[in-house]
Parts: C-alpha cells; structure tokens; sequence
C-alpha cells in the first residue's frame, strides 16, 4: 500500500503486473539503502526531492540487478 495500489488504474494486458514488479524493485531498494537513518516512507520522499540521493538508489540498482 506504499505506492496506493489501490488507486491504480493500470488493468489492461500485462501493465499491472509490470507495475507490480517495478514497486517490488523500488521497495527493495530502499530497504536495502542504509545511509538515510529513516524509514522507507522518508527515503521515498528524500529521492523525490533530491536528485542526487535517486541517482544514488539507481546505481545501487545497476550493482543488484544484471544487466544482460
């Protein structure tokens, strides 16, 4: 429910399922980031403010999943 789910109006084809997977990865990530001392909720936050904190979840990303 951290994204609103609920309110998502993606059903058509694979969309939702795409989605899904794209918020499992995003969550993953700031759960797995551990230089904000802050609770998943902040560190979503803090990446929409600040540019540099998002491009340092998304390197983290590029570490974790390979590319093929």
């Amino acid at each position: 429910m951290g994204f609103r789910e609920d309110k998502l109006r993606a059903c058509q084809g694979y969309s939702a399922q795409n989605l899904s997977v794209i918020r499992h990865i995003a969550a993953n990530l700031l759960q797995q980031e551990s230089t904000a001392k802050c609770g998943v909720k902040a560190k979503r936050l803090k990446a929409g403010w600040d540019d540099e904190y998002l491009l340092k979840l998304l390197s983290a990303a590029d570490k974790v999943i390979p590319s093929s």
